[in-house]
């Protein structure tokens, strides 16, 4: 897209556009990645789903009219052909651009001029019969919104946390907790809504990653001499673990500062919501480093057991050993074929070696049994 393209340009060369590049804002080109795009007056949506180019024109109407609007448009997994137009009319930022065309960022929130820029890392639980060293316990995607000042454009990575369900149970709220519909506060309430969205899916996520952590423990710590345990499925759970806490940890700060009165972009009715997502987060936030440190402790555990575990294999090795010596030192002797020998023509030789290298032999084994070894 242009703006990103200028801006490469500095750092690399640039590279040949098609001359047909695709344009969402001209008739007759209706992006593929838009999911859903609607115009919102007094906290109402107003009339069906439009083209982003449509919805621009609605909002800028009401707005010459005194009325109170915004669009919301979103988006899953555009290119940057289907991505430029929508970027030019709403003055989006090439940086911001760049990181939702492409994906795969860090947690944040950024401002550039009048446009807040959210990253949140989706989590969704995946279902699994039996905790294996391959399972794959969490599934990650990425939500990037742009709230400006009459418009929320979303952009969503991945398969899972659709927007559809949030998007209706808002239009469906009339009457907010202020007997004001929320979608009336503007693009600050569909901020606030798709941060607690993702924060609440943290607090499922974490719930059932809850059970997997304590199934491990149990297995642990249950009495089956250090080997009941595959090490790999704590390692498994553990790095799971820690793509979640990648998704938590650093949203933290961000959602603190939305809740903070100088941050102007946030609608003061709004502001006092966002705290309660920040003590929500976190909660989750608690949790994971939570899980990640038990996993620690189990993980050291087991390792401790293992070695325990091999421990007392050496000394039952060394223990019957030990046993074994004796009978070998004595025949060992007694078959060097000398002639003159102690004993070696008495009448009761045979038996009583025999019955000395026998009570010898239980002597030693009561002795490591008594202590332990055996």
């Amino acid at each position: 897209m242009s703006m990103i393209n200028n801006l490469r340009a500095a750092v690399r060369p640039s590279r040949r556009r098609s001359a047909d590049a695709y344009d969402p804002l001209r008739p007759g080109h209706a992006p593929s990645a838009v999911v859903d795009c609607a115009v919102y007056q007094n906290g109402r949506r107003v009339g069906e789903r439009c083209s982003p180019r449509e919805a621009a024109k609605r909002v800028k109407l009401a707005q010459q009219l005194d009325a109170g609007s915004f669009s919301w448009i979103g988006l899953h997994e555009p290119t940057e052909a289907e991505f430029e137009g929508i970027a030019q009319r709403f003055g989006l930022h090439p940086l911001a651009v760049e990181d939702a065309v492409h994906a795969h960022q860090r947690p944040k929130v950024e401002r550039y001029d009048d446009v807040l820029f959210a990253v949140f890392k989706t989590i969704r639980y995946v279902e699994h019969d039996q905790l294996t060293p391959t399972s794959e316990v969490v599934e990650t995607g990425e939500l990037m919104v742009f709230a400006g000042h009459d418009f929320v454009i979303t952009v969503r990575h991945g398969g899972h946390s659709s927007l559809q369900e949030l998007r209706r149970r808002l239009e469906a709220d009339v009457e907010g907790p202020d007997g004001v519909p929320l979608l009336a506060k503007g693009p600050s309430a569909v901020l606030h809504a798709i941060a607690d969205h993702v924060v609440d899916n943290y607090l499922v996520v974490a719930d059932r990653l809850q059970t997997d952590v304590d199934e491990i423990e149990y297995d642990v710590f249950a009495n089956k001499g250090g080997r009941g345990t595959d090490v790999g499925r704590v390692y498994q759970l553990k790095r799971e673990v820690l793509e979640f806490k990648r998704a938590v940890t650093p949203l933290l700060r961000p959602m603190q500062q939305l809740s903070e009165p100088l941050q102007r972009l946030v609608d003061p009715d709004i502001q006092k919501y966002f705290r309660d997502v920040a003590d929500h987060l976190a909660r989750v936030t608690e949790q994971v480093h939570g899980f990640d440190e038990l996993l620690n402790s189990l993980l050291q555990a087991n390792l401790a057991q293992v070695s325990v575990a091999q421990n007392e294999d050496m000394r039952k090795i060394t223990a019957w050993a030990a046993i074994f010596a004796v009978p070998t030192m004595i025949t060992g002797v007694y078959g060097m074929n000398f002639d003159y020998m102690p004993e070696l023509h008495h009448r009761y030789g045979y038996p009583m070696v025999l019955g000395s290298v026998i009570l010898i032999c239980i002597g030693m084994y009561r002795g490591f049994r008594r202590n332990g070894w055996l």
